[in-house]
């Protein structure tokens, strides 16, 4: 199983430290190729081999350095020779080499430069040994990853937008705005897009208006209208004297022009922008624009509560291939020639149909129709090569618009996917037509997708399509955290989530997981969706996973692990996603997409079962619980002053206090939160538990502090806190030990390799930012420090944005500690977790934010650290763990049995486990 790519950029970072400076081309060389090959978890051994002899293209006898055949040939050099040269040399080779011996990558190195040719490709690059770690993604041959690309989206997508933006703004700001302005930059938008694509004569529309409109713009928006009428009329019902510079528009049919709208008025400015928009090659866009053309020109946050959204295409080729399309491309590609199978594949992909629930401006309908109708293409032409003539291209077109339907709740975007489906069938019409050499259009439009203004999670689905026709449910539904959703999306998620226990703390986005998961019972139908990575992270992943597994037999068929993505109008934000598909049949072939760089390209492997974590292994639920499944102490939050800042002091606040009344300093305690405790800075409070009446009118400023809390607490919405304006003395809730204790910080960068972790005396008061351990002795700070827990960590936590937000309920009271270690296991643990303190001990100046860095932390430290983790390795088992992947999974098998219910049939006799205190 290859290395998650955490681990391997862990593993890299030691190889660059560990080799740095070094210079010898033979002392050390085969020593340093066996730890570049160990960052990948690859034993050179097992894949190649050094000093493999070989002629030179002089015939002079020659040492390949090491060869890894079919796959790289690495030449090694002393430190400052020329890598040229080397590179040469290894070419040199390649006569002599057999043909399936060819390497398809050149790598040489002379220890602190690398230089790596990609032969295929011509691609080339060169860096230093410092920075290994930020390109060892070039290097995923090796770790047995596959590079997937997705095509980036063509930068006209935005100039498009930007230029209807525009007009926009202008109608907007004359006071024609609203319902009808929206429907009118919609026409305007399918008149340019006719205009350069032969719906219309090549021009018509931009000469119409060039032509036969005044300068000033006066007269422009009375021709806008005629054009539109006309667009609206068979040519037999039009006015037989209806002038001919209008009768050469065709008649269009559809919805998007019967709307009577009140007539615009234009100026001399705004009919210049119209002659710019019209100059613009709208021939050049995918009719996706539609959905990021109202992103650019309408306010984010009103998209997002009117449930209107956008996804690259970039990113619906995440969604679709994986989905339906690569299984259809390699089917295809098995019938090639096959004339009887081609012809039942047509079929097939013509009888396919699609349902896209949170469907937008038809983003995904879009691009799904137009890969259909490119897979269509080819299946003709393969037909055409069996001996089939393709005599009337239109007679044997299949694939149409109407295999397509949608859900939106905004009734404008509806009106939009419907005229885009229009032209992306009219855009493959002229594909057809230019692969063919015969004109085929459909016009006037007679089929359409069907798709209904409402609200997906209150409709009945099957009034729209019927499961036993439907084939593939996908899409982009919005996501609205909890704290962000309005009454509506409340009583939405009521009405479907109702009777799941703990559905209140869920995202908008899961009720259509939950929706999808009903309507496909007793069906082959499968599903893809774009969501929120909390979906599959801390509280909410064992919800609503559990309800999908329990009562609805859900299996996960693939999986987009977390990745970000930003719309490409304006006003865009980076979204932390993953896409999972899914369905009722237990399929072969499961399939996980990794990312080493959120904001990069995934990588695939295939995999036997996908866990709504994300990862390979069992079918399980991580669900919220009070008490531990291990014999460890319970771990509390830290105290929360809900004081409006007034008790809370900085370092200047603390020593102005102080040296105005002196006597104050003993009410004044360290206050430690997680940025305090990981960032190394001070900050105090004022801790007045049994502070007397007469002590605290003493002092103005303490006094005046409390005061403000009181108000501060009395003006409260929440009744609780008012109550606690009785007692403005004492934090909101004090949960402060007595005695000494651990401390976790609640969020924490995924950067660091460990999640810093430290003790405290009772003197120092524990900020609700943190949780602590009371008591807690350092066999439980060596395993909570561990790369075992922090694999559980990764996997189970939920996440702020990417960064680790350690929870009580979900992670430290689920996760499995090793059961019946012994004495002298317990006491190696502990003394491996007093060396990482006594290490870091030795850098008083440093932050434990500095001692954390991946490329700061001290070798010394790493070191120190190592050694804990092999010494909390084996109080699990005897055999080491090979990689983060190994352990997540044997924890998850251990989780499995620590949780499974006792059996009823008779009691058995408790076995003692060891405490961690």
């Amino acid at each position: 199983m290859p290395l998650s790519w955490n681990e391997i950029k862990n593993r890299a970072i030691a190889f660059q430290k560990e080799w740095q400076g070094e210079t010898s081309e033979k002392a050390e060389s085969q020593s340093f190729w066996n730890d570049f090959f160990h960052v990948f978890g690859i034993s050179q051994r097992r894949v190649a081999s050094f000093a493999q002899p070989i002629k030179k293209a002089d015939n002079k006898q020659g040492f390949i350095d090491l060869l890894w055949k079919g796959t790289i040939l690495v030449e090694h050099k002393s430190k400052g020779k020329d890598l040229e040269k080397a590179t040469q040399q290894a070419k040199d080779y390649f006569p002599n080499l057999k043909e399936h011996e060819l390497p398809r990558y050149i790598l040489v190195s002379d220890f602190q430069r690398f230089k790596l040719y990609d032969l295929d490709s011509g691609n080339q690059w060169e860096f230093q040994l410092s920075n290994f770690v930020d390109n060892v993604h070039l290097f995923d041959f090796i770790a047995g990853y596959e590079k997937r690309v997705y095509k980036d989206e063509d930068s006209v997508n935005i100039q498009a937008a930007e230029l209807m933006g525009k007009l926009h703004d202008c109608l907007k700001e004359i006071g024609y705005m609203g319902h009808d302005l929206e429907v009118y930059l919609v026409r305007l938008l399918f008149c340019l897009f006719a205009d350069d694509t032969g719906i219309f004569n090549q021009g018509i529309f931009w000469e119409y208006i060039d032509l036969h409109t005044k300068e000033d713009g006066s007269d422009l928006a009375m021709h806008i209208a005629s054009v539109f009428q006309v667009l609206n009329t068979p040519e037999e019902k039009r006015l037989k004297n209806l002038d001919e510079n209008l009768t050469q528009f065709p008649y269009i049919n559809g919805k998007l022009f019967e709307e009577s709208l009140p007539l615009a008025a234009f100026d001399s400015k705004m009919r210049v922008m119209l002659l710019e928009a019209c100059a613009f090659d709208w021939g050049k866009i995918s009719p996706a624009i539609f959905g990021s053309m109202f992103q650019a020109v309408m306010n984010p946050k009103e998209r997002r509560n009117l449930g209107a959204h956008y996804t690259s295409e970039k990113n619906i080729q995440k969604v679709i291939k994986p989905l339906f399309l690569d299984d259809l491309h390699r089917e295809f590609e098995k019938i090639k020639g096959h004339r009887n199978k081609l012809l039942e594949f047509h079929k097939k992909i013509a009888n396919l149909y699609f349902l896209d629930p949170a469907c937008g401006c038809g983003n995904f309908l879009i691009i799904t129709y137009r890969e259909l109708r490119d897979l269509e293409i080819l299946v003709l032409q393969e037909l055409d090569k069996t001996g089939q003539l393709v005599t009337d291209i239109s007679a044997i077109i299949q694939v149409d618009v109407n295999q397509f339907a949608g859900i939106e709740y905004d009734e404008f975007a509806v009106r939009v996917a419907e005229v885009a489906m229009g032209l992306i069938d009219h855009q493959m019409n002229i594909k057809v037509s230019n692969t063919f050499g015969q004109y085929f259009v459909r016009l006037p439009l007679k089929k359409a997708a069907k798709i209904v203004n409402g609200n997906a999670l209150r409709i009945d689905w099957e009034e729209l399509i019927s499961k036993e026709k439907l084939n593939f449910i996908l899409g982009n539904p919005p996501f609205v955290g909890k704290q962000l959703q309005n009454a509506d999306q409340k009583a939405d998620m009521n009405h479907v989530l109702g009777d799941i226990k703990g559905a209140g703390v869920l995202d908008y986005v899961t009720a259509w997981y939950i929706k999808a998961a009903e309507f496909i019972q007793n069906s082959l139908i499968r599903c893809a969706l774009v969501s929120t990575n909390s979906i599959s992270q801390g509280e909410q992943a064992g919800i609503i996973w559990q309800e999908l597994y329990q009562k609805y037999k859900i299996k996960i068929h693939f999986a987009h692990r977390t990745f970000s993505w930003s719309n490409e109008a304006k006003g865009n934000a980076a979204v932390h996603c993953v896409i999972i598909g899914f369905g009722l049949e237990d399929i072969d072939n499961k399939r996980i997409f990794d990312y080493a760089d959120i904001k990069g390209e995934p990588t695939e492997r295939k995999v036997k079962n996908i866990n709504p974590y994300l990862v390979e292994g069992n079918d399980l639920v991580i669900l919220s619980r009070r008490k531990t499944i291990s014999s460890v102490p319970e771990i509390n939050f830290g105290s929360m002053p809900n004081d409006g800042g007034h008790l809370i002091l900085l370092q200047s606040e603390k020593e102005e206090l102080v040296k105005n009344e002196p006597d104050a300093d003993k009410w004044i305690r360290r206050y430690t939160g997680a940025q305090e405790f990981i960032n190394g800075y001070s900050r105090y409070c004022l801790w007045l538990v049994n502070i007397q009446p007469q002590e605290l009118k003493k002092s103005k400023e303490i006094y005046r502090r409390v005061e403000e809390v009181r108000k501060v607490r009395s003006e409260s919405n929440r009744k609780t806190t008012q109550e606690l304006s009785k007692f403005p003395t004492l934090f909101g809730e004090n949960r402060q030990p007595d005695t000494n204790y651990l401390l976790v910080p609640r969020v924490s960068s995924e950067r660091r390799k460990y999640i810093p972790i430290g003790f405290f005396s009772p003197d120092y008061i524990a900020s609700d930012s943190c949780l602590f351990v009371a008591n807690a002795d350092l066999s439980l700070f060596g395993i909570l420090t561990s790369e075992m827990h922090m694999a559980w960590v990764k996997y189970v936590c939920g996440r702020l944005k990417s960064d680790y937000r350690y929870s009580n309920t979900i992670v430290y009271n689920n996760f499995p500690f090793p059961e019946n270690i012994t004495d002298k296991q317990k006491q190696t643990v502990e003394t491996c977790a007093q060396a990482v303190l006594d290490t870091r001990a030795k850098y008083p100046d440093s932050s434990l934010a500095d001692l954390y860095d991946p490329l700061t932390m001290p070798p010394d430290l790493l070191k120190a650290h190592q050694k804990l983790d092999k010494a909390v390795d084996l109080c699990y088992r005897p055999q080491l763990f090979t990689s983060e992947l190994n352990r997540i999974e044997y924890l998850f098998e251990l989780y499995e049995k620590l949780t499974a219910p006792l059996l009823p049939t008779s009691k058995q006799k408790a076995t003692r486990r060891k405490n961690y205190q």
